[in-house]
């Protein structure tokens, strides 16, 4: 079947309280999703954020983000009282540190209710909770600061002392526990009901871990650390359309050698776990399998790289092996040289088109249309680039004039619906949208500027999609013959 959807995160839901949540506009967007004969919903990652609250650079890659719970929800189930949750005033950008500040104590006032039989069944269920509850107290206890500051007994996760701290801190621990039962109760909830409506919840999965997060912590083994569990080497990528000087991601790499002795374990765990959360799953950065770029740890930019072999066909000869009911789409942006190209056919997942990355030199760019093949997933834009009209108003005129000759419209013409239809038009088995082009919003609505830090992240739908769009929507899946309304 010939699918469409689109790519909206949570947080971007318009819902009273200032930000999108697992709530009520979730289920009414589902419902959006379905009557516009969509079967697709993406989103970013779900985990916990931190500093500049990218999705990308989480706690933890189990962990669910705590601001995505639902405060109406947990009055409706006896939790909080009712009218303990007061709604923040409403805005187009999540006021993150405002959010943060309510729900932590909400979610206390709720914890002090909780039933410790949900809790031990939840951390029989997801063996990973207790380590991220023991990493999330301790974080907290030390204020706030990186596990790579933390005395060093703890940093390095000496026995005895483990032991004592998760006694010292045993409730902090269960409360950051219960958070997480909150999160996967409410999430499970959300995709049974969008999956009984025809919808796919759509994942992502970044392929690095966050240096400050639970799992270079708790597998300190598993990533290129000293004996010290210091990063010697960290992830990025060489300059590209987006930056100059490369990006300097700071992710620790993994080790491996390890990682393949033990039969790569943490990973097939993790995979598994992430097919439990989706109906599909974005990898990102999927090229970082077959090779990845290794910069020496304390690098002031990513010019220094080089690239170094990944495990490429022997991990994922593992992972068909483990992971059964995980669809994987491969997140194949970059330098897509002969060794991911080997990659990509072995696996046979779906790679993806960008349209707006289309123009740029000749016809031989492998995001020109006529380039589109059916084992894509095609997209007008990502979460990393502009909106398609905040992507024209800053093209090239040379750009313009090979865009419009190939699409054949004008600049009288509706922009954003031209490379709509395009992509709904493309030969690819899937077409994803971001919200905002449906909305023909121009640089206002991205969502994310790589490399930058600040005002990323935050984007909101002022109000719930119309009527009129879900008509418009509805009509584009008829004609290109796409989803329920082929």
């Amino acid at each position: 079947m010939r699918e469409s959807g689109v790519l909206l995160h949570i947080t971007s839901l318009p819902e009273p309280g200032g930000i999108g949540t697992l709530g009520q506009a979730a289920y009414d967007f589902a419902d959006f999703l379905h009557q516009a004969g969509m079967t697709i919903w993406q989103v970013l990652p779900v985990g916990p954020t931190g500093y500049g609250e990218s999705p990308y650079q989480s706690a933890s890659t189990f962990a669910g983000n705590p601001l995505l719970i639902d405060m109406k929800l947990l009055e409706k189930e006896g939790l909080l009282p009712d009218g303990a949750f007061l709604p923040l005033p409403d805005s187009d950008h999540v006021d993150f540190d405002a959010v943060r500040a309510q729900k932590e104590g909400l979610l206390r006032q709720a914890f002090a209710n909780a039933d410790s039989k949900d809790m031990e069944k939840f951390i029989k269920q997801h063996p990973w909770a207790e380590d991220y509850g023991l990493f999330m107290a301790l974080k907290g206890h030390f204020g706030g600061a990186s596990w790579m500051e933390w005395p060093q007994e703890i940093r390095v996760r000496k026995k005895g002392v483990m032991a004592k701290w998760r006694e010292k801190l045993n409730e902090e621990i269960h409360y950051h526990i219960f958070v997480q039962h909150l999160f996967y109760k409410q999430w499970n909830a959300l995709k049974k009901y969008a999956n009984k409506k025809g919808i796919q919840l759509f994942g992502d999965m970044p392929i690095y871990v966050a240096e400050d997060s639970a799992d270079a912590w708790t597998n300190p083994d598993i990533f290129q650390f000293d004996k010290d569990c210091r990063p010697i080497k960290v992830a990025g990528v060489p300059p590209d359309y987006f930056s100059e000087d490369g990006q300097l991601w700071g992710n620790p790499l993994y080790n491996w050698a390890t990682l393949s002795r033990r039969k790569y374990s943490w990973w097939i765990d993790r995979l598994n776990a992430m097919g439990n959360l989706f109906d599909l799953l974005r990898v990102d950065h999927f090229i970082g399998f077959a090779n990845y770029y290794s910069i020496p740890a304390g690098a002031k930019n990513a010019k220094g790289g080089e690239w170094i072999k990944s495990p490429g066909e022997s991990f994922f000869k593992v992972v068909q092996e483990e992971v059964k009911g995980v669809r994987i789409i491969a997140e194949d942006l970059g330098e897509v040289n002969d060794r991911v190209k080997k990659l990509l056919r072995f696996c046979g997942y779906p790679g993806m088109k960008v349209l707006t990355f289309g123009f740029d030199g000749d016809e031989t760019n492998p995001h020109f249309p006529d380039n589109y093949t059916e084992n894509y997933v095609a997209y007008t834009g990502t979460h990393d680039n502009d909106t398609v009209l905040g992507w024209w108003e800053k093209a090239s005129d040379r750009v313009k004039e090979f865009a419009m000759e190939t699409l054949e419209f004008t600049e009288e013409d509706d922009i954003a619906l031209c490379f709509i239809e395009e992509v709904l038009s493309s030969p690819a088995e899937r077409a994803i949208i971001p919200m905002q082009d449906f909305l023909r919003l121009g640089s206002e609505g991205r969502m994310n500027t790589p490399g930058t830090v600040g005002h990323n992240w935050g984007w909101r739908m002022a109000s719930p999609p119309s009527d009129a769009l879900k008509k418009e929507m509805k009509a584009l899946n008829q004609f290109h013959q796409r989803g329920k309304n082929k």
